[in-house]
């Protein structure tokens, strides 16, 4: 008499006397995604040839133009303002964000309305402004306040230049949202971790600095990361005030040799450039502020582990 053998019983870790038998599943048969897949690759395969064997793009063009002094020169002040802007913004929307969630009526009302005002209005129109402080305020200067004598006094015009006008603009509207991305993530921190640490004697300032802020970077870094990759192409807009970063130097350059598609896509490849380091950047700032957060977990599942492996 022949004995058929049955499956051999599995025992799934950690679910002691359950046995399970081994699941033999066979996925079904999926003919659309194979279609969708050979249209998608030959529409992706066609636009590409279709780019490049375009005669009117001026491939020539471009690949000289790609390294130009005058490109690069507008490069390196995208990049300032990029960076300048969100290390300002940055430190105004913690502030800003410090002052929400305060006690004071008056802080959290000053607060408000900054993010009110900043998020409620046009960059644009803050760019322009900003450009043209001077037909508001003509000088600036450090002295007695309500019209008394100054000490210093600058000129509006000399001081602001088309650079220093889109880095206000920039920092400020960009320090709006930031500080709603900055207190999403103190908000995020377990109320539990202030009142230890203020159990133990320490201030509201060392609280904030050495236990809130440290725990909420890692729900901060994600936005704060998007935010950077916006400002690398929001520092565009600079163009309406001659700012000289990379779009408003493309424009000169086009105005010159009359090749605006392929001066646009000279400057669209530099943004592509710029956009993937910031996002490579990203992923891996994102992956250290994880690691303490998964060590904490892992540390926290097997603290709660009535026994040890291999106890009874």
């Amino acid at each position: 008499m022949e004995v058929t053998k049955t499956p051999e019983a599995v025992q799934t870790p950690g679910t002691a006397g359950e046995e399970h038998l081994p699941i033999d599943a066979i996925r079904p048969p999926r003919p659309g995604r194979w279609v969708a897949a050979v249209v998608a690759l030959f529409f992706m395969v066609w636009l590409l040839y279709t780019i490049i064997v375009n005669e009117n793009l001026h491939w020539d063009v471009i690949v000289s133009y790609l390294t130009d002094g005058r490109i690069l020169g507008g490069l390196w002040v995208t990049i300032q303002l990029t960076v300048l802007s969100m290390v300002i913004g940055l430190a105004l929307g913690i502030l800003a964000a410090v002052m929400q969630l305060s006690g004071s009526p008056v802080l959290r009302g000053a607060s408000a309305l900054y993010t009110w005002f900043f998020r409620g209005t046009p960059l644009l129109v803050q760019l322009i402004f900003w450009f043209n402080i001077g037909l508001v305020f003509p000088s600036f200067g450090i002295g007695v306040p309500f019209d008394g004598p100054k000490l210093i006094e600058w000129q509006a015009n000399a001081l602001i230049t088309p650079f220093t006008a889109a880095l206000l603009g920039l920092a400020i509207n960009e320090g709006a949202y930031m500080a709603e991305i900055v207190r999403a993530g103190i908000r995020s921190v377990d109320p539990g971790q202030r009142e230890a640490a203020e159990a133990l004697g320490m201030s509201h300032r060392q609280v904030l600095r050495r236990v809130v802020l440290p725990q909420a970077m890692r729900v901060i870094i994600p936005p704060t990361g998007n935010q950077f990759i916006s400002m690398l192409k929001t520092t565009s807009m600079v163009s309406v005030i001659a700012g000289a970063e990379l779009l408003t130097v493309t424009q000169r350059i086009y105005l010159g040799n009359f090749e605006v598609i392929a001066m646009l896509i000279v400057a669209s490849i530099w943004y592509i450039v710029l956009t993937t380091i910031a996002s490579i950047g990203q992923h891996f700032i994102e992956k250290r502020f994880e690691r303490g957060h998964h060590a904490l977990s892992t540390r926290v599942r097997r603290n709660l582990r009535p026994f040890g492996k291999g106890s009874v």
